[in-house]
């Protein structure tokens, strides 16, 4: 894999599609047509948070060790199951790093904002809803003009990003990203069981998914966060801020095409990392 240098691309403007109910069908329709030149697909998603941090059957004591991801994954659907999601972002790219003009100057990503979470009704971890709310996402503005997740669901089963041999995801510790989209794709609860998630998981996104936070897991000095992480690496946030889906999602794959670069080649190629998802990897059993 090549990697094309992110200051690079600084010298045409990067805007964020902001992605609402009204132009939901219209950017639809720009992402199906520019995937399959840009099958390389970064995403990030906001949610509020993490209100349940155990389950009745992640507490029961037994080889805490060996069942470590099937607890987390427990916690993980206990909190999916009765939260909803506030943005997707989507960053295409080709092989090289590079991203949609759509035939303009300008290069382009994507964020969805949902309407689904009602701050004033729905459970939500405070402090990660004021958080959010400190990084600019308008609740209100949400609730009353977002996506509603059943018709992106509809249109993403047709965009030809999922269910697609040709696309790569990027992601940064990305188990509950995954878990929010299963949710959504399904339209139902996450399956009981850690191995009928993971089915899930490579029936829509196939095996070609890259969750960065497992890749530093391989790579010497490299530790944290995605700001952590991509500090480390000399990657800069290219547009918007912190916990804002879109920017979140341009400043993963920089930082995946760095580590890609810095850490992995020809003798330890990075195609045998893909297909794990961080907290979630049975086979470190």
């Amino acid at each position: 894999m090549c990697y094309a240098d992110p200051a690079h691309k600084r010298r045409r403007p990067i805007v964020i599609r902001s992605v609402w109910s009204h132009n939901l069908e219209s950017e639809f329709h720009l992402i199906r047509s520019s995937v399959d030149f840009f099958p390389f697909v970064s995403m990030d998603t906001e949610f509020p948070g993490v209100v349940i941090r155990t389950t009745a059957n992640t507490d029961d004591g037994v080889d805490f060790k060996h069942r470590q991801p099937e607890r987390h994954y427990l916690v993980l659907k206990a909190n999916v199951d009765r939260l909803n999601l506030i943005q997707i972002g989507l960053t295409l790219s080709d092989r090289d790093g590079n991203l949609p003009d759509l035939g303009t100057e300008n290069l382009y990503i994507w964020e969805f904002n949902f309407r689904d979470f009602d701050v004033a009704r729905d459970a939500h971890a405070h402090d990660s809803v004021e958080l959010l709310r400190r990084q600019g996402i308008d609740f209100e503005r949400n609730r009353e003009c977002g996506v509603e997740s059943t018709r992106f669901a509809e249109l993403m089963m047709s965009s030809g990003l999922v269910c697609n041999d040709s696309v790569a995801w990027v992601t940064f510790h990305s188990a509950y990203d995954f878990g929010y989209l299963v949710k959504m794709l399904t339209q139902r609860i996450l399956p009981g069981e850690l191995g009928e998630f993971l089915d899930l998981v490579r029936v829509f996104f196939g095996s070609n998914v890259y969750d960065v936070k497992h890749l530093v897991r391989y790579c010497e000095s490299l530790y944290g966060g995605l700001d952590r992480v991509s500090q480390a690496l000399n990657v800069d946030r290219v547009i918007g801020k912190s916990h804002q889906a879109g920017s979140d999602s341009l400043l993963t794959l920089h930082a995946f095409q760095k580590i890609t670069q810095d850490y992995f080649g020809l003798n330890n190629p990075i195609e045998k990392y893909a297909g794990v998802l961080y907290g979630l990897d049975v086979s470190d059993n």
